[in-house]
């Protein structure tokens, strides 16, 4: 292969929609884009003059996957700013609906999305009718259990309404999260086991060094919920209100999502790889017990193995969710008292595929002035212009359909929510 291009118009097997194209002259790679066409959605414009109270419910239509991400990190930054410190019970609640997003999440893309790429099926359907049929049902019956979790403690299982700056507008009964802690105890076999399949996936021998990046919470936790500082592998330890000191969002003409990028110059990586390689010492050992069993190790740069990374993760929210049940008991008010006023507050959680920030300045009245969303695809357009550059170039001579499934087996590695990254915060129009 000495001069071609490598075109996809359309993804499939991703949550929005982009394509992608890889430009090679003489036998080099020259060229990489990952393009966001679908259309800006102007989520922080529909914010303004919008009561504080509203950005939950809001922000949760920006994705059907993971609208409990946006939930969280929305309701961080409005209580920063209305200077509220909410209850230890209300943050282990948020927790728990958390784990939820993270197991049916993660479990829809690894099993319905990505696991395809590895085992040479166009879609999970295949897969299911030519001899994986147990493991993709497996998977479904595990999505459910996650769905099941933003269900109760949500209140609905897509967009969940029960989440408020403040709180929530209803605990849920002792006696409900008992029943759900039955189906997760029935989960754990389900998780190892989903482990097991996808450590058993023909991974590519490819690595990368990448800058990894994802939050740090102030209990020692594995990074979820709380984001109260930003670390990375580079030696990055900073607090999370310090995230536009750090990294900087930029436009580029073949995409309509802003692309970020580290201040100190580079790409950088959010997501599970970054969580499991920062933060591995704190999953739980029977996680642990599974990453070793599944040949990950301490760190991993294979982005490929992403997908068994998420499977640890998803063993991991498992057994927290359980510990959440366990340790939960009804608590009322559900919601902390708030009195508006003026400010400004941040907040960042681990959305399934990345780190994800919210930023509100707030009037007198509790209204909101300006907002800022940084999700987790916006983040890692860069990088993953990168791999399609890095990892692809030394497979030039392989066929071109097989270098074009190659390429979108990598951009696949990163679960991107392309709906999600289609914020603009501004339109010039010129007209010359």
């Amino acid at each position: 292969m000495t001069d071609t291009t490598i075109k996809v118009d359309m993804l499939a097997r991703v949550e929005g929609e982009g394509a992608f194209k890889v430009v090679v002259r003489e036998g080099k790679i020259v060229g990489t884009e990952f393009r966001i066409f679908e259309p800006p959605r102007f989520f922080e414009a529909f914010l303004r003059g919008r009561d504080h109270s509203e950005a939950p419910d809001i922000t949760a239509r920006i994705c059907g996957i993971c609208p409990v991400a946006y939930q969280m990190s929305s309701v961080q930054a409005m209580e920063m700013a209305l200077g509220v410190e909410v209850s230890q019970p209300i943050k282990n609640l948020r927790r728990l609906l958390y784990c939820g997003e993270w197991i049916e999440s993660h479990i829809l893309h690894a099993a319905m999305l990505h696991a395809p790429d590895f085992l040479g099926y166009a879609s999970a359907i295949d897969m299911a009718n030519d001899g994986h049929a147990d493991a993709v049902k497996l998977a479904l019956d595990y999505k459910k259990i996650g769905n099941s979790i933003v269900t109760l403690v949500g209140g609905r299982e897509i967009h969940p309404i029960n989440v408020k700056v403040g709180g929530w507008w209803k605990a849920p009964k002792k006696r409900d999260m008992m029943k759900l802690r039955e189906d997760l105890l029935r989960a754990l076999d389900m998780a190892d086991a989903f482990v097991d399949f996808t450590a058993a996936l023909p991974f590519p021998d490819k690595e990368r060094d990448y800058t990894m990046v994802c939050i740090e919470e102030p209990n020692g936790r594995y990074p979820m919920y709380e984001g109260t500082r930003l670390i990375s592998n580079r030696g990055m330890d900073i607090p999370a209100t310090a995230f536009n000191d750090h990294f900087d969002e930029h436009h580029v003409k073949q995409s309509n999502a802003l692309q970020g990028r580290m201040k100190a110059g580079g790409a950088y990586l959010t997501g599970p790889l970054p969580r499991y390689n920062l933060a591995y010492d704190k999953l739980s050992e029977r996680a642990k017990a599974a990453a070793e069993r599944s040949g990950l190790g301490r760190e991993v740069k294979n982005p490929y193995r992403s997908i068994v990374v998420r499977a640890v993760e998803s063993l991991f929210a498992v057994e927290e969710a359980i510990r959440l049940i366990e340790d939960y008991e009804e608590f009322d008010p559900a919601a902390m008292e708030i009195t508006p006023r003026a400010g400004t507050g941040m907040g960042a959680s681990e959305a399934p595929r990345g780190m994800l920030f919210h930023q509100y300045t707030l009037e007198e009245d509790g209204s909101i002035a300006k907002a800022q969303i940084v999700p987790p695809t916006a983040q890692n357009q860069p990088s993953i212009e990168e791999d399609l550059a890095e990892l692809i170039a030394d497979e030039l001579d392989r066929p071109h359909d097989e270098i074009q499934w190659l390429c979108e087996q990598t951009i696949r590695n990163y679960d991107p929510c392309i709906s999600c990254a289609t914020h603009f915060l501004d339109l010039t129009i010129d007209r010359g």
